[in-house]
């Protein structure tokens, strides 16, 4: 790996971030911050090997253009930050009193005192299954990712993150533009509120504080959206709304059909489990089902809209929005039957006695659902929110690609899909788009845990 000039500056930078993490991370846990500073400033300078070794230090050679600049300080950064961040962590624990430094004591008492070996031995099946199937194929990914590959072709050649680049393309656009005007507008009026209301008890305040947080995740979005080109946005897009309204349609219709089955109603066993079926069809199935439905010849909801409104029903082949909607239907359909499920199993659970004082107390039907029902579900609906993702992600592809091939006119291409047709021509341009999927994945988990994660609470 060659050193570029260009390095330099950014490997003074990460070691002097490691230096001052280490330092308040130590202090903050009541250590020596200088020996904070000493652990963990060489994680910072040397945390960038962990991409620029792979990556030859590439984009940084004499000639290279700004885009792959930016893609190389990107890794170059991002890996000084994981580096930083572990060894933090791990040293931390080292050398704060009750950390994992007290793990080696005179107790001989336990069942593995004198052997620790055993728990190793007992958890090396499940590393050895993590590191086959996990971590060496996204390895392999990010390898793959950095050539041209074809399939058949003997030779696999070197080009650095062109494929990466290709998905690039930053333009200032005007929605991206509105959403940063309205946040820095929503920032600077719950400034002057909070001088006349410090404590944020008036209805503006709150308005305006949800307002800002709704305006935020827009403004995230809309930047992630103008950072790549337009084909790729395209994609970026579309994979945002199907998720979106997979989870949101799929919540708020399971949650529905969840307390109208807990209703105390003969027979409703049965119609319980009807409703947990559609589970266990595979997305490709799900797919071709509704491919049937609204078949614009001989599709039964085309029918039913002839007979029941003067209006017809578009042909969903042609018409790119009615594309998404019965996507979405499809995947909401597919995941309905969990949803209602993890849903009756809260409701079950949801204190009677709470709502019967809530009741007396003159709250009527739809304060109580709203006061004490639906935060009493915020585990149940935190843990679907984090699956349904996970599902919009990676699984919507097989509804896709029976139903309707990332048509019209790549209205339905979604990021997987995306993936699997650009792995067809060059499997690296495959490669690099699922490592962004992956970041997409991990940056959308990151706020859900911080977002809704921190209004889920356990217990009574």
């Amino acid at each position: 790996m060659a050193i570029y000039p260009l390095m330099l500056p950014l490997f003074a930078v990460t070691a002097v971030a490691g230096a001052l993490v280490g330092r308040v991370a130590w202090r903050s846990a009541g250590l020596p911050g200088r020996k904070g500073a000493l652990v963990v400033a060489p994680a910072g300078l040397l945390g960038p090997l962990i991409t620029m070794v792979p990556l030859r230090s590439c984009t940084f050679e004499p000639g290279r253009g700004l885009a792959d600049q930016l893609v190389g300080t990107a890794a170059f950064l991002g890996s000084a930050a994981v580096a930083i961040a572990f060894v933090t962590w791990i040293g931390r624990a080292l050398s704060q009193p009750g950390g994992i430094s007290n793990l080696d004591t005179k107790d001989r008492s336990g069942t593995y005192a004198g052997r620790g070996y055993v728990p190793w031995m007992l958890l090396l099946p499940s590393l050895a299954i993590l590191l086959v199937f996990l971590y060496w194929p996204l390895l392999e990914t990010f390898r793959l990712s950095t050539h041209l590959v074809r399939r058949g072709a003997p030779k696999e050649p070197f080009v650095c993150v062109d494929n990466y680049t290709a998905l690039l393309g930053p333009s200032l656009e005007w929605w991206f533009v509105v959403p940063m005007g309205a946040l820095a507008l929503a920032f600077i009026a719950t400034i002057a509120t909070d001088r006349f209301d410090p404590d944020g008890l008036s209805d503006v305040g709150k308005w305006l504080r949800k307002a800002r947080g709704g305006l935020i995740l827009l403004s995230v979005i809309a930047a992630a959206a103008s950072i790549f080109g337009p084909s790729y946005r395209l994609v970026f897009v579309t994979t945002m709304l199907i998720t979106g309204g997979t989870v949101i349609l799929g919540l708020v219709v399971g949650l529905a059909i969840a307390v109208l089955v807990s209703q105390p109603v003969r027979g409703r066993s049965i119609y319980r489990t009807l409703l947990i079926w559609p589970y266990a069809i595979s997305p490709p199935i799900a797919g071709i089902l509704f491919y049937v439905i609204f078949d614009p010849l001989s599709g039964m909801a085309g029918h039913m809209v002839d007979v029941l409104t003067p209006w017809q029903l578009p042909n969903y082949r042609t018409d790119p929005t009615l594309a998404r909607i019965v996507v979405i239907l499809a995947s909401v359909w597919k995941t309905l039957g969990v949803t209602i499920l993890f849903y009756i199993a809260g409701l079950q659970n949801v204190s009677r006695d709470m709502l019967d004082a809530a009741q007396l107390d003159g709250a009527n039907a739809w304060q109580r659902f709203r006061m004490l029902v639906l935060p009493s579900l915020m585990p149940i609906t935190f843990f679907l929110i984090v699956t349904n993702v996970a599902y919009a992600f990676f699984q919507v592809f097989g509804t896709i690609d029976y139903l309707t091939s990332g048509g019209p006119s790549g209205a339905t291409t979604d990021a997987m899909t995306s993936i699997v047709l650009q792995s067809k021509g060059n499997v690296g341009a495959g490669a690099a788009g699922s490592l962004v999927l992956f970041a997409m994945v991990l940056a959308v988990t990151a706020w859900q845990f911080r977002v809704t994660g921190r209004r889920v609470h356990y217990g009574a």
